[in-house]
Formats: C-alpha cells, structure tokens, sequence
C-alpha cells in the first residue's frame, strides 16, 4: 500500500463524526421507566392531597391574619365643589384638586403598617414603555446625548436633553396622600420603601452638586418639578435616588397592580403598635390622570404576616389542587375496584367450575 494511500485512510478517520463507542454516547445506558399501576398512582393522588390541603389552610390562615383596607379615589369629589377631581384634570390643565375621603377602621391594624397606591388597566409591562429609559443616566453618568430607547422623552421643546428621560420617569406617579385623625396628621416615612439593592446599585446620583450638575437639562415633561428637587430635606432621598422615582422605575408585570407609597412613623408613642381602630381621613392632592385610559386610583393600607402581604392566592391554590387529587384519587379508585370486581366476574363465567381457596 502506497504512503499517500494509508495517509488518505488516516485522515478519513480523523475527519469521522461518528460518536465514540461508550455507553453514553450510543445510549446504551440502563434507563428506568415507571409503570404506572392503580397499587402506585392511587397512593400518590391522596399523599398529594393529604399534604397540600393543610399547607393550603396555614398558608390562608398567615394570609387572613394580615390587615387590608382599599379605598377606591378615581372619582372623588373635590373638596368645596360637586365636581369629582377626574373631572376637574380633564377640564383643565392647571391648578390642583384636593379630595378627602373619611374612613373607619374597624379593627386594629397591628404591627408594620404600609400604604401603597393601586393602579388598574396599566400596563407597564408594554415592550417599548420597559426599554424607554437610560440606565447610564440613572446611574449618574450624565451625557448631554440621552439613549435612543428614550425617544420621544428624551429632548425638551426647548432642545434640552430631559433627565431622568424615558416614558417610564415621564409617567411618574405623582399624587399626594396623606392620613389624618381628627385634626392631627399622622406622619409617614418616605424612606425604607425601595429595594436596597436598586438604590445601591442601579441608581446613583452625578458627583458634586446636584443642582450644577442638572442645570444642563430638563426635568421630564409631565412633571411638576425637576429631579433635584424630589425632596430637598433630605440628601439621602433626592435626585435619581429618590425612593418614589426608584420604586415607580421598577415596573410592574401586570395591568393591575401595587406600589410600596409610604411607612407608618411608628416612633410616636400614639402608633408605636399601628393603627387604632377608629375614624380616619385620606387627603389626597390628586394629580395623577387614569380616566381618559379606563383606569382606576387606590389607596391601600396593610400590615404583613410572616409571608409578607395578604395574599390568599397561594393558599387557595394549594387548597383546590390538593382537593382534586383526593377527588381524582377517589374516583380512579371507584373506577379500579368496579373494572376488577367485573374482570373476576368474567373469569368465574369463563370457568365455572374454578375454586377459590
């Protein structure tokens, strides 16, 4: 055999794609499938169901033992006029609605209180409304260039570049609530409502004076004031990392939802336990438009169990499945005992003259 002859074989078998012969490449590995009889399914549905049905009680139980009041104020009624405010933001672009809503708590709200705002019919999971902001720009590298992804909130009529741009800071929720008892308001904190790792690390403000630094841009338009001005009291809680801009940043997956607004200030002796059953008043300085898309404003007050918020969904879950698989269970086991009880009735007809120990 020639040596060109043998060097052809030789890089033919270099060149093959066929798999090694192990076990694992050409699957002749032991393989285990499960044969699914009444003596291994039937146990399995009523374990499931044994499990799952209590778990499903304590879950709703730690969910109940949480408090809850909504308020519904999309069409409340401005205070010395019989407009509703919705009303008034449709007539005019101008001035500002107050509304005040009293309310009765008719247990006590324990523990950490939270006051969160609602929306319904909202949907900022739209593609383009999540990628319309400029992360950089948050994270205080200011450039006189937004991002592309902020168009068309990314440049004032005035030329202006906008920070912090984008559709999601434009739409800033911006309504005002407060609570009151009788003529004392309660104070809430504005602090402690934002995840801890986006203020950390996803949101920061320019170096030096925030106010120098902004004088380049424009706030964005919707607003009413520009970012360095979120809250001036407090350094910690100002430009993009204020709390407010951080929590509405983060959007949500559903039309329906809810935001962390404010903490009940429980260093004061009178709410150092909650909220006391009684009468309240919900103020509100009402800025925010939901009408004109179909949507809805609530204010929700809550305290939290050991699974956080009240939430029966996963209780109730995990109640209905465990339901089925002991129904399943009982009606496979029905269908079983019937089909064998017939199979040894035709067997006995078959041969009659079969004995039975």
């Amino acid at each position: 055999m020639s040596t060109q002859n043998v060097g052809n074989e030789e890089n033919a078998a270099t060149k093959s794609k066929r798999p090694s012969d192990s076990a694992f490449k050409q699957q002749r590995l032991p393989a285990w499938q499960p044969v699914l009889t009444a003596r291994t399914v039937l146990p399995t549905f009523f374990i499931i169901g044994v499990l799952f049905v209590p778990i499903g009680v304590v879950l709703l139980h730690f969910s109940n033992s949480a408090n809850e009041l909504i308020i519904d104020y999309t069409r409340c009624m401005q205070v010395g006029s019989d407009k509703t405010c919705a009303d008034f933001l449709e007539s005019t672009t101008a001035g500002q609605c107050l509304c005040e809503i009293p309310f009765n708590l008719t247990e006590d709200f324990i523990g950490n209180v939270y006051m969160y705002y609602g929306l319904t019919n909202y949907y900022q999971n739209h593609r383009r409304y999540v990628k319309s902001r400029d992360d950089e720009q948050l994270l205080g590298h200011l450039s006189l260039t937004p991002s592309s992804d902020c168009t068309p909130f990314a440049y004032a009529d005035d030329g202006k570049p906008i920070a912090p741009c984008g559709a999601i800071a434009n739409s800033l929720f911006n309504d005002t609530l407060t609570l009151s008892q009788g003529s004392t308001e309660i104070k809430l904190l504005n602090t402690g409502i934002a995840w801890p790792s986006d203020k950390r690390v996803k949101f920061r403000n320019p170096p030096g004076n925030l106010t120098e630094a902004l004088k380049p841009f424009s706030p964005p338009i919707f607003w009413k004031q520009p970012v360095n001005e979120l809250d001036p009291g407090n350094p910690d809680n100002n430009g993009f990392q204020n709390e407010d801009l951080i929590v509405w940043m983060r959007t949500a997956a559903l039309p329906s939802f809810r935001k962390l607004y404010r903490r009940l200030d429980q260093t004061n002796n009178s709410y150092s336990k909650g909220l006391k059953a009684g009468e309240y008043t919900l103020k509100i300085k009402y800025n925010y438009p939901v009408v004109s898309f179909g949507g809805t404003k609530r204010m929700i007050l809550s305290t939290t169990s050991v699974l956080g918020g009240k939430n029966p969904f996963l209780g109730i879950a995990y109640i209905v499945v465990g339901g089925i698989c002991v129904v399943l269970g009982l009606v496979l086991l029905l269908i079983h005992m019937r089909c064998s009880r017939s199979s040894n009735m035709e067997m006995i007809s078959v041969n009659p003259h079969t004995q039975y120990s």
